[in-house]
């Protein structure tokens, strides 16, 4: 079945697409940049290098860290880090929904060969 891969490409440079989405979730289910990175087979500086270019890409932060000590360290998504998620999924759903029709053909003329 097709599919559509979504990039959002924000101004004036920044862009957000599914690999940085799959890194914020991963974080809320995780707690954790490197865990995170672990689940994606990414290492921890390439996590960190992106949740510090889309915290440094929106007004407000994406990703919170906690310093480890007694209680121990953390990640966690902000509430706007959470909105950005969801409005990137929706975004991709309604996109996907509208193509429906074409990906469709496309893959019957696949078919056809």
């Amino acid at each position: 079945m097709p599919s559509i891969s979504l990039r959002i490409n924000l101004d004036p440079e920044g862009r957000i697409g599914p690999g940085k989405i799959a890194l914020l979730e991963h974080i809320a289910h995780h707690g954790s940049i490197s865990a995170a990175g672990r689940a994606m087979n990414m290492s921890y500086r390439r996590a960190w290098n992106l949740v510090e270019e889309m915290n440094g890409m929106f007004a407000r932060p994406l990703v919170e860290t906690r310093a480890g000590g007694a209680q121990g360290g953390g990640t966690r998504l902000t509430s706007f880090g959470k909105q950005v998620v969801a409005r990137f999924r929706d975004i991709e759903q309604a996109a996907s929904k509208a193509a429906a029709n074409d990906l469709a053909a496309l893959q019957a003329a696949l078919d056809q060969s």
